[in-house]
């Protein structure tokens, strides 16, 4: 996918050196953007390879999304993709499907604001064990219900956001909201995100929120139009200590280089004069530079898109077995190391 491979050069040519608070020092950029035509085959990279266990993962996760479900336990079974974020009991303390499935109503708005009743078709009361009520919004079933009857709403917005549980969470969601449009009959997705780490976590985005998009247009008899991705912080990690610092004081150097591309090949003599001039990771943070594997990713030429194929069941019915990826050829597999 060319997008993504612009929104690497991108950011590697024009980011910023910036520390955060993993530990993990970074090259930034603001706002990266771009649109992909999913009628032209679906999203999943093919400079890297992202089949077997990874697609397993992905899958797993959306499923869990679509869930509600607030706790890891049955994903875990799966895929260690949230443990590290999960408590003892496997509860995480932030949301995603949780509040895309079940988003939390106040009790008593202020004076003035409009709240559902409990009778509302999007509106669940729940009831814990020790008899407590709270009562939430099903997110999903309002998008599914506004395609089949107002397509041309402006209004199909669905937010993991909450302020109040972003601010004390331990990791509050990166990938936050998306908004669901129909234009000329074909449906379009746009997600934004906070926060998108380039080489792990956005390509894992952007094929989620597109295997979203292909279920929901085929339960709402639409064809496939955008999907559209804005990251305010787009960022590449670039490794720890020496060197992470090492980009702090020579980033100039390597961005001077990459103006001088002129031919995907280049970019490998790129990541040869950075594997040289930088210091060696260190033994224990392997894999935390990232730009070494990105450069070699610059320098592949994407390859043919592959197709998914999703049961024709209801969109809380689908299970791991009912999406099939075909047709994915993919060149090999670049390992990077997850800084938490």
């Amino acid at each position: 996918m060319q997008q993504y491979l612009d929104l690497v050069d991108e950011t590697l040519s024009q980011g910023v050196y910036k520390p955060n608070r993993t530990g993990v020092d970074t090259i930034a950029s603001f706002s990266g953007q771009y649109t992909v035509d999913l009628s032209e085959g679906f999203p999943l990279l093919t400079t890297k390879r992202m089949d077997g266990f990874r697609w397993n993962s992905l899958i797993h996760e959306v499923l869990w999304y679509l869930s509600g479900e607030e706790h890891v336990r049955t994903l875990s079974e799966h895929t260690g993709i949230w443990d590290a974020w999960a408590d003892e009991e496997g509860r995480l303390d932030t949301a995603y499907g949780r509040f895309w499935r079940r988003y939390p109503i106040p009790e008593e708005g202020l004076p003035g604001e409009s709240w559902p009743d409990d009778a509302h078709r999007w509106v669940t009361v729940e009831t814990d064990a020790d008899g407590t009520e709270r009562r939430t919004f099903d997110q999903i079933r309002y998008v599914l219900d506004t395609l089949r009857e107002s397509p041309n709403s402006r209004r199909m917005v669905v937010n993991a956001w909450h302020p109040a549980n972003a601010a004390v969470s331990t990791l509050p969601p990166c990938h936050y909201t998306f908004v669901v449009n129909v234009q000329g009959g074909r449906l379009n997705l746009h997600l934004t995100q906070r926060s998108g780490d380039i080489a792990l976590g956005v390509p894992f985005n952007v094929a989620a929120y597109s295997l979203l998009a292909t279920a929901i247009a085929q339960r709402t008899d639409f064809e496939l139009g955008q999907f559209g991705h804005t990251i305010v912080d787009a960022h590449v990690y670039c490794g720890q200590g020496d060197r992470g610092e090492w980009y702090g004081e020579n980033l100039e150097r390597l961005q001077n280089r990459l103006s001088d591309v002129e031919r995907a090949g280049d970019y490998r003599d790129v990541r040869a004069w950075l594997e040289d001039a930088a210091p060696a990771e260190r033994d224990g943070e392997e894999g935390y530079d990232h730009v070494p594997g990105l450069l070699e990713q610059l320098s592949r030429e994407p390859r043919d898109r592959p197709r998914i194929e999703i049961a024709d069941k209801p969109l809380d019915e689908l299970t791991f077995e009912d999406v099939e990826l075909r047709e994915y050829d993919s060149a090999d597999g670049i390992a990077f190391s997850v800084a938490e």
